[in-house]
């Protein structure tokens, strides 16, 4: 019994170390939140340039949007996003530069139901609400974005313009 044990522990301890490493590894390529291209994520306990609401929601003709779609911003802005799903289905707010989307886009597309709550991203189920705290510190065109699978071709992105 004793040499059945052994190798058992063993095997058990080093399934129980890869599984830690597997949590603890770094997420797929592309789906790294250390460094953002639109900026960084504000400090709540400072004051906000000003507050932007923006709707998440479905058309009658099958087109899902964010009202606003655009948004203008002044380089070191620091601004507060209210957003809410005002729709019938789950959306996401995904703030990054179009090619970082892109390929979180990719990601999303083999984990549909990955779930974000992250400093530029927000997954809301109908009737939910949430915001982020941002301030816009490289001037540039960026995207934010619903990258649930079919949404996006659906026209659900907007653009924020950093001047």
């Amino acid at each position: 019994m004793v040499r059945t044990a052994k190798p058992l522990a063993g095997a058990l301890a080093a399934l129980a170390f890869s599984a830690a490493m597997a949590f603890a590894a770094p997420g797929e390529p592309g789906h790294s939140h250390k460094s953002f291209a639109a900026g960084e994520p504000g400090n709540p306990q400072k004051p906000v340039a000003r507050t932007i609401e923006v709707t998440m929601k479905e058309t009658e003709d099958a087109k899902m949007l964010f009202d606003p779609s655009t948004v203008e911003i002044k380089r070191g802005e620091q601004v507060k996003f209210v957003l809410r799903n005002a729709g019938q289905v789950d959306h996401e707010f995904m703030l990054d530069s179009v090619a970082n989307n892109a390929k979180h886009k990719v990601q999303m597309e083999k984990n549909p139901d990955m779930e974000h709550d992250d400093p530029n991203g927000k997954r809301l189920a109908p009737n939910g609400s949430s915001e982020i705290v941002w301030r816009f510190t490289k001037a540039g065109t960026f995207e934010f974005a619903c990258l649930i699978p079919g949404h996006y071709e659906s026209g659900m992105k907007g653009t924020v313009v950093v001047k």
